[in-house]
């Protein structure tokens, strides 16, 4: 990792800027893919199966008894794991539900909001290196928790043509039977356009590599609105004297090891605690099966001593980290300060980790900076806000003269004759 030292303030903007990976011809290639499903359908995503996954299903549609018999090879102590996680998330996306109050603007106009689920809701699960079964908790059940009637899920095969038990059986847990084994760009092309097989969706959701996500970003000039815009993992943590230098390491290494190009940082005020947790990822990567993947990760990640807390801070907002674990001595005051990021960890016992899986909190958040703007998924994610108002003939006695004046100053004369014709009906009464 590299080791920055009390950086001028105007340098950090670079320092937040996250590495680049060159991806030749990806928009060509992805745009390609969208195309030929769009025109090609099913036959496309067989074809494109075969190229990228090494896979020739018989079916893409996952069968009830196949999707059934994945609990069966999931282990009883795994089975009642994923059970706590779910139990928790539950919990936390169904406490999100809110009946909005009916609001009186001006005496006889009355103003309120309904939440109305999005009809049919497109999930996306990575399957390649790591199996992202928890992801479909993630997605799954806020999805449900908000009322979607028709939930599809997509996920790709391996080379003969099966999906994860762990990921079938999450899914049927989480209430989600509508699964299809397709992967890469082409499910997210098939999830916005439909395909004889997959039906097209009315939101797309999920994470994914530089092909999915640039797919996401494609489709969505198409008119198909995303979650948001994804990229590689990452997590920032400040580090005061106070934080326990094994733990800050292995918060690092959790998330390097996701993939080449994730990037974690710690930010420190302390300058003993860089060469301390130096030492414990040089320890601990060795124990790691995915060792190559954490060591490329850390060629792209930063340590920056900083003069106190509030500068660290003051770094962490600019950087508006995925994941940001602020593990000082007193975590409150600091999160109080926090203005940029997808999730927060609050001492130096609130791993990462945790809130991955079983917090009850959602792992799907906004990377590469887009913290600055974006929510992560929440129940709210899978529903849209549909506002009324009424307006009483005492109302529009109040209300309609000053929308007479306004329309009539942006020349709207329709806009304006909308109030006349009504004002003038009720002197008629």
């Amino acid at each position: 990792m590299k080791t920055i030292i009390n950086p001028p303030r105007e340098t950090w903007a670079s320092l937040c800027k996250r590495p680049v990976f060159e991806m030749t011809g990806l928009e060509t290639t992805v745009r390609e893919i969208l195309s030929k499903v769009k025109a090609g359908g099913d036959k496309a995503l067989y074809e494109f199966s075969e190229k990228y996954d090494g896979a020739l299903p018989k079916d893409l549609r996952v069968s009830l008894p196949e999707i059934d018999a994945a609990g069966e090879v999931v282990p009883e102590n795994l089975r009642n794991s994923i059970a706590v996680a779910k139990a928790n998330i539950e919990k936390f996306h169904s406490a999100q539900i809110i009946d909005e109050p009916v609001i009186e603007t001006s005496s006889g106009v009355r103003c309120w909001r309904k939440s109305v689920p999005v009809g049919s809701a497109g999930l996306y699960i990575p399957g390649g290196t790591a199996p992202l079964f928890s992801t479909v908790l993630m997605l799954a059940i806020p999805a449900r928790i908000a009322g979607c009637k028709n939930i599809v899920l997509c996920t790709p095969p391996d080379r003969h043509g099966n999906i994860n038990p762990l990921i079938l059986y999450t899914a049927m847990i989480a209430g989600v039977t509508n699964i299809f084994r397709v992967g890469g760009a082409q499910a997210i092309a098939a999830m916005a356009y439909g395909t004889q097989t997959i039906p097209a969706v009315d939101k797309i959701f999920g994470p994914g590599n530089q092909y999915v996500t640039k797919a996401k970003e494609l489709v969505q000039l198409d008119g198909i609105p995303i979650d948001m815009p994804a990229g590689p993992s990452e997590v920032l943590v400040i580090a005061d004297e106070t934080a326990d230098p094994s733990f800050v390491a292995a918060d690092l290494l959790s998330q390097a090891e996701h993939g080449p190009d994730s990037q974690v940082v710690m930010v420190t005020d302390n300058p003993e605690m860089i060469p301390r947790v130096k030492k414990q990822i040089d320890e601990q990567i060795n124990q790691l099966p995915r060792k190559e993947i954490a060591l490329k990760s850390l060629e792209n990640s930063l340590m920056v001593q900083l003069k106190s807390p509030e500068e660290c801070m003051d770094f962490s907002n600019l950087y508006a980290p995925e994941h940001l674990i602020i593990s000082v001595s007193d975590p409150a005051a600091l999160a109080g300060k926090v203005q940029n990021a997808g999730s927060v960890f609050l001492g130096k016992y609130s791993c990462e980790s945790a809130g991955d899986y079983a917090t009850g909190t959602n792992h799907t958040l906004p990377t590469n900076g887009f913290a600055r703007s974006y929510s992560g998924i929440s129940t709210d994610s899978f529903m849209k806000k549909i506002s009324f108002q009424e307006v009483t003939p005492a109302g529009l006695n109040i209300i309609g003269p000053p929308v007479e004046l306004m329309a009539a100053a942006e020349q709207l004369n329709g806009h304006k004759n909308a109030i006349t014709i009504r004002l003038k009906s009720l002197k008629n009464v």
